[in-house]
């Protein structure tokens, strides 16, 4: 509850800093370029009456001194010739001077060089000045407005943000192992949509994965029991005989080698679905999904070849670019080929295809075995047919690693002939060029 309430208290000072930090800085430009706008405009109006009087009057000392009243009234400017040596030959100087509650906008303008005497206009602007001040104050008032209404605003929508946050946490908080469910929700934003969708898709996985991760160590735990009961069996018996003979001590070390080797193919295959779970953590690559498969059946070939077996492939796209995790693709292919390989009789050939379809590779796996029985659950793990000498973990294997690829596997029988298809659909990410 705490930490809810620390995240909705940040979430708000967050957003009221970064809105009102907003209005300042809109405020405080619009004010700079109103003073400035306001200031040019008198400086340069000051600045054409200067050159009106300096080129209308030759003699212009005589006529300010004659026409001071007409100035003030008609211009609103007091006009005098003085003495500035302080200006040092400037052309001219602009300044904004405060004698007791007035502002003066006060211009030197070069009237002759020799005698370091220039024209003085001087012009009462405190009105200008009062109104860039009112301005000022009209601008602080309007931010505190806006501040109030930024704080009231982002506290609804905080509240309104943090509302199904606070559910997505609490339904999650209560989920255990046990009783993991779906998050339904009728009545929050649409903006949270796309996330109810992708923690409905991860508690899918999650209890996928744990229920798989069940059945794995259940079989486990029964697969290694066997041999294992075996070998205890035989190895009593052996000493229980009292006529020990070769022939009788070299059966017994033959059987128990013979489930030795039964309880390393577990636990290879065991190790192996531990590498495959690392695998998912692997670095996403770009790859030619075409030139991996081939060199992967070229690799398989290699090893079929004792068998009188052949791998055949055929690729209706010269070449598909996609990203994933190579070693979770190795994964399901390996296993579904030496799947295949091993169900398909000698002198035999199992075919490889892949083609792209839309936005999916498809690559299809097809067999000359007996097909897929259709009462064995195939995909559990160590569940295997009579006539298979795997540990009945490879189809389980593959499926794993295609979830992690959010991939799809299908699996049926041929309609012609005997045999099994197995089929995976793998998304295309497209790499950025």
């Amino acid at each position: 509850m705490l930490f809810r309430q620390s995240l909705r208290v940040n979430f708000l000072l967050k957003l009221v800093v970064a809105m009102a930090t907003l209005v300042f800085i809109t405020s405080f430009s619009l004010y700079v370029y109103i003073r400035h706008q306001t200031n040019t405009q008198v400086n340069e109006t000051l600045q054409k009456q200067a050159e009106y009087l300096l080129s209308k009057y030759p003699y212009l000392e005589d006529e300010l001194q004659k026409q001071e009243e007409i100035l003030k009234k008609t211009l609103n400017i007091d006009a005098k010739i003085v003495h500035a040596p302080f200006m040092n030959f400037r052309p001219q100087f602009i300044q904004i001077i405060k004698e007791k509650k007035h502002y003066y906008l006060q211009g030197y303008f070069a009237y002759n060089f020799k005698s370091q005497s220039y024209l003085l206009l001087r012009k009462d602007i405190t009105k200008n000045i009062l109104f860039e001040k009112l301005v000022y104050k009209a601008m602080i008032f309007s931010n505190i407005v806006s501040l109030i209404v930024i704080i009231f605003y982002a506290f609804l929508l905080s509240k309104m943000l943090i509302k199904p946050i606070n559910y997505f946490s609490q339904k999650i908080a209560k989920m255990n192992e046990e009783k993991l469910a779906k998050l339904e929700l009728q009545s929050i934003p649409i903006e949270f949509k796309q996330l109810e969708n992708s923690i409905n898709q991860l508690i899918q996985k999650i209890e996928s994965f744990i229920y798989y991760k069940k059945e794995l160590f259940i079989g486990a735990a029964h697969e290694l029991k066997t041999p294992l009961a075996v070998m205890k069996t035989k190895a009593q018996v052996t000493l229980l005989k009292r006529e020990k003979n070769i022939e009788s001590l070299t059966q017994s070390i033959e059987q128990n080698i013979e489930s030795i080797n039964s309880l390393n193919s577990i636990v290879e295959s065991i190790l192996a679905f531990g590498r495959a779970e690392g695998a998912q953590f692997e670095q996403a690559q770009k790859i030619d999904i075409i030139s991996y498969l081939q060199n992967l059946t070229e690799e398989l070939n290699l090893i079929v070849e004792n068998e009188n077996k052949e791998i055949l492939y055929r690729y209706h796209n010269s070449k598909i670019e996609t990203i994933l995790q190579p070693m979770l693709l190795r994964h399901i292919i390996q296993n579904i080929l030496q799947n295949a390989i091993a169900f398909t009789p000698e002198n035999s050939s199992v075919q490889l295809i892949c083609f792209q379809c839309k936005n999916s590779i498809v690559i299809r796996v097809k067999d000359q075995g007996p097909g897929f029985p259709k009462d064995l659950d195939f995909l559990a793990p160590f569940q295997r047919s009579k006539n298979s000498k795997g540990t009945g973990l490879g189809l389980f294997l593959a499926k794993n690693s295609a979830d992690a690829l959010n991939a799809q596997l299908l699996f049926s029988n041929r309609k012609k002939g005997s045999g099994a298809i197995v089929t995976l659909l793998l998304p295309i990410t497209i790499p950025s060029t």
